[in-house]
């Protein structure tokens, strides 16, 4: 059983090749916002109470319009296939035996069509506005059709950020596996006889494409060039108009960006500087949540970025998050222990928030986020 994200990342990493944990693992250029999503929780301090009787806080949590078991969610996380055979289904049916929602990337191995076939907790879907609005409005169909009622829609990512570490291994230049690439996926013989049992991979949503390519590096590098680089407001008119479901955005960092949001008639907005894949020197997620949070009140307002314990998740509730997405330790965990591992990490973090609000007299997640002030001082 894996105990924490940092245990999970760390057999993540033994278990792994390398060119595929650093694409994970790394951020842009010094990769200073990255880290700074970890060590910005530790400006904020947990209000310890004693003699308040409560010893079970309850952790149920509404967002994005329906109730859920936990205040934070399993957030698109691009390729799970490529950390665990069968990736995606085995982080989505951990998840849907928690209780909390998962969210589907466009980048991923599975289509949204097997995954609602063999998931029973419906998903939600993450989409980039693509320069061909053709494949675009097929892919928001497929998941409609799949049952998704909350479309994410990714913002930040129409210019890409440099990551050093991909440059370096050549993960971004990749378009099918050469012989040096196959020596190194060697030095990691589970896991090729794990990707080996589920046959070859590809992107399924792009199933008789012949343009994208054969397998998942040629389609992934096409799809990825098809993001539309000059993504603008007014295109976010035009998948309003599309999508008669929820829509929330994902990359928001400015107060006055949430409020356009807002204005646009957007569900929500996610807090989100990608795990500081994308400009580094932003701010952090956890220190810019709060005047977000204020700037577009008639919205939800979820937040990633950073979060290895129960006690950030604490943190951003009471700073105006409805609740929290999970990235990189999702990744984490599935390629350390595939569902099982998923489930672990899910049952921890519960565990930890459960403990935290024991301990600082809080009984419910609704009091926390009502009056976080009490439970959350800034230094």
């Amino acid at each position: 059983m894996l105990l924490t994200v940092a245990d999970a990342r760390a057999e993540a990493q033994r278990r792994l090749p390398k060119i595929f944990f650093d694409y994970i693992d790394g951020g842009a250029a010094s990769e200073a916002t990255m880290r700074a999503n970890e060590s910005d929780f530790a400006r904020y301090r947990l209000e310890q109470r004693v003699l308040t009787g409560i010893t079970a806080p309850a952790l149920k949590t509404k967002f994005l319009g329906k109730t859920h078991a936990m205040p934070f969610m399993l957030g698109p996380v691009g390729f799970l296939g490529l950390y665990a055979g069968n990736g995606e289904i085995k982080a989505a049916s951990a998840a849907a035996k928690a209780g909390i929602p998962f969210c589907l990337s466009s980048f991923s191995i599975a289509s949204i069509t097997r995954l609602a076939k063999q998931v029973a907790a419906p998903p939600m879907f993450q989409l980039y506005v693509l320069k061909d609005r053709g494949l675009a409005l097929d892919m928001m169909g497929a998941a409609r059709a799949a049952g998704v009622e909350t479309l994410f829609v990714t913002v930040d990512c129409a210019i890409t950020g440099i990551r050093e570490r991909d440059v370096r291994n050549g993960f971004r230049a990749l378009t099918r596996v050469t012989p040096g690439l196959a020596l190194k996926l060697a030095r990691r013989p589970g896991w090729c006889l794990d990707m080996l049992r589920h046959g070859k991979l590809r992107v399924e949503a792009l199933e008789g494409r012949k343009e994208f390519g054969r397998g998942v590096l040629a389609q992934a590098s096409a799809l990825s060039a098809r993001i539309d680089a000059g993504l603008a407001w007014k295109d976010l008119a035009w998948v309003r108009a599309q999508w008669p479901g929820k829509i929330v955005l994902k990359g928001i960092m400015h107060p006055e960006d949430a409020n356009w949001a807002q204005q646009l008639g957007m569900d929500g907005v996610v807090v989100s500087n990608h795990g500081g894949r994308q400009l580094d020197g932003a701010s952090s997620t956890i220190s810019r949540l709060a005047e977000i949070a204020a700037a577009a009140p008639e919205i939800e307002v979820l937040v990633d970025g950073g979060f290895r314990r129960g006690a950030d998740i604490v943190k951003a509730l009471a700073l105006g998050a409805s609740g929290v997405m999970l990235g990189r330790a999702t990744a984490y965990a599935l390629a350390a222990g595939g569902e099982a591992g998923v489930g672990s990490i899910i049952a921890n973090l519960a565990k930890e928030i459960e403990i935290a609000m024991a301990l600082m007299g809080c009984p419910d997640i609704a009091t926390l986020r009502a009056e976080g002030a009490r439970f959350v001082t800034a230094l």
